[in-house]
């Protein structure tokens, strides 16, 4: 993390402690990029974007993302283990395949 230069000059008391302020750079993303990132569609970017789930910035007619809410919204969309038994169905006792195993 870089820091932000302090100012130099004869306007504070002499042996006056000077602070510097934490400075954080923002890597800026395309929706391009991000959606590129995300392995998804600039269609479905523009989604997340629109619902709120992922925060976006507008400068002009640009829309740009944080580097950081993107890897953060990668991070929250992780799959827990086990919450997917919903998407295939339990194996039944008659079926061939489960029983050549």
């Amino acid at each position: 993390m870089a820091e932000e230069p302090t100012e130099s000059g004869d306007d504070g008391a002499a042996g006056e402690e000077q602070h510097q302020v934490p400075y954080e750079e923002i890597i800026w993303l395309s929706t391009l990029r991000a959606a590129d990132r995300m392995g998804i569609t600039t269609r479905t970017l523009y989604r997340f974007i629109d619902r709120g789930d992922l925060p976006a910035y507008r400068f002009g007619r640009v829309i740009r993302l944080r580097l950081s809410d993107v890897d953060t919204f990668i991070e929250e969309c992780r799959v827990e283990p086990g919450s997917l038994e919903h998407l295939y169905p339990e194996a039944r006792p008659d079926d061939p395949d489960e029983e050549a195993g």
